[in-house]
């Protein structure tokens, strides 16, 4: 039986994954292998904070359109 990939954290839990990842990288206490571990987890981090606000930021733009008769269309995130 396949096993079901693990669900995205939410923004904010990776957000605040994200600012310990740069505590522990900013001490300069990790060894190097583990630092660049680190590193890689936090471009992922970054990089899904990121599609996450522009997914927020084009909701917003649908909800705020300044044409009154422009139908209202479901979202689609495009996430399965």
């Amino acid at each position: 039986m396949a096993k079901k990939a693990p669900a995205a954290p939410s923004f904010e839990q990776a957000l605040g994954e994200l600012e310990n990842i740069v505590a522990r990288l900013e001490s300069g206490d990790l060894p190097l292998e583990e630092a660049l571990g680190e590193f890689e987890r936090g471009v992922q981090l970054a990089r899904q904070g990121q599609q996450t606000l522009q997914q927020a930021e084009q909701r917003v733009q649908i909800l705020l359109n300044d044409d009154p008769s422009a139908p209202l269309t479901p979202f689609d995130s495009g996430q399965e």
